[in-house]
């Protein structure tokens, strides 16, 4: 007489898979809208510290060519550094600057999804004292309304900072 041996059960059943997939999708619903914040978070960073860089880089650029260079602030999502007058450069929608006269353009960076507006349309870096005029606030927006401020003093430092509620590592404007 032989006893039926035990079935050992080999592999997983539909209710243990349906409770983990439920499971997983419901730690996945969770850390989604995190993870495109956070996203969101560091491309407003980057953009930010392109133009810090772009700032900085214009004023040693006007000292060592010895010119006058500027930086305009045109449209939503652009800006311009280039020679010439404060209204002779502007963006195209393609990301191209389009310049009257004959300035020289020596970057054009389009930021896409982070807006950025500033209280001087065009700020000038004078070759010969390496000063700013005017001197400026320039903000940079996310689509979820995070936004960082970039000031620049009439020396052409440049201090970065977030309305309230403050952005981790920046102080409070």
């Amino acid at each position: 007489m032989h006893h039926a041996a035990a079935r050992r059960q080999l592999g997983a059943t539909l209710i243990e898979s349906s409770i983990v997939l439920a499971i997983a999708a419901v730690a996945l619903g969770l850390a989604a809208p995190s993870f495109q914040q956070t996203h969101e978070l560091r491309r407003l960073e980057g953009a930010a510290a392109q133009l810090e860089t772009d700032l900085q880089y214009t004023r040693s650029l006007a000292v060592a060519r010895n010119e006058t260079l500027r930086v305009a602030f045109v449209g939503t999502a652009c800006y311009v550094v280039h020679s010439g007058g404060p209204a002779d450069c502007t963006c195209a929608d393609d990301g191209s600057a389009q310049c009257t006269g004959s300035p020289a353009v020596h970057r054009v960076v389009r930021l896409g999804r982070i807006g950025i507006s500033s209280n001087s349309r065009s700020i000038a870096f004078d070759a010969v004292k390496g000063t700013v005029t005017p001197t400026a606030t320039v903000r940079l927006a996310a689509a979820d309304g995070r936004e960082i401020r970039q000031i620049v003093n009439l020396m052409g430092r440049i201090r970065s900072c977030s309305p309230a509620p403050a952005l981790p590592g920046y102080r409070a404007c």
